[in-house]
């Protein structure tokens, strides 16, 4: 089988695994509720948390923190077996990019999903792993201060951009910061509700 073939394989597996919707299995499973129609209707980690909350907090924990990593290992695991088959720095952030928009264009919720925040870290975390945690420690001190998930993830993000190009003035193999503009725009996009709320101060506090 010729590398185009293997690409494609890599490409066709990352859409449908980032496509799973982990968030709503375990709730559905576990808890017996149907996040898509509750809480914000969103599959991620912090809708999981809210609405299993209601009914219980010690369970709404678990499956919040359990969804958060199975969010973000989505496109990790792909980019890692890619990695060990020899793909190009393209190729991997063309893994990386089709993961995020699997989890928020998701083929088994007919092109729903998530806001990409956990798969989006997930991905850029392996492919840039500075400028991420350099992200996750700002993404952590604008959640503990402020209290609002969407912004403090929005302001995360934003971190790690201006990381990317500080460290990363050329990225290594496509010499372009473009991908992580594609992550940057669909996760904004999957916010534009999150950031209407934000300007007409109604957003929500995670308590």
């Amino acid at each position: 089988m010729d590398f185009m073939n293997i690409n494609i394989l890599f490409y066709l597996a990352v859409y449908l695994i980032s496509g799973i919707p982990f968030g709503y299995l375990l709730a559905k499973q576990f808890a017996g509720v149907d996040i898509k129609n509750a809480g914000s209707n969103n599959i991620g980690a912090t809708n999981v948390l809210r609405v299993v909350k209601e009914k219980d907090p010690k369970l709404a924990t678990k499956l919040g923190a359990i969804t958060l990593l199975l969010d973000a290992l989505k496109g990790v695991v792909v980019i890692l077996v890619a990695q060990m088959m020899g793909a190009s720095e393209s190729v991997l952030w063309t893994i990386a990019v089709l993961a995020v928009i699997g989890h928020c264009f998701s083929l088994f919720l007919f092109f729903e999903g998530g806001k990409g925040v956990a798969t989006g870290f997930g991905v850029l975390f392996v492919m840039m792993p500075i400028p991420a945690l350099i992200a996750i420690v700002v993404w952590g001190v604008a959640s503990k201060g402020l209290k609002i998930s969407s912004l403090s993830s929005l302001i995360g993000l934003v971190a790690f951009i201006i990381a990317s190009y500080i460290i990363y003035p050329e990225v290594e193999g496509i010499g372009s910061h473009a991908p992580i503009w594609v992550i940057a725009i669909i996760i904004c996009y999957k916010h534009t509700p999150n950031i209407i709320r934000l300007f007409k101060k109604e957003e929500s506090a995670v308590v």
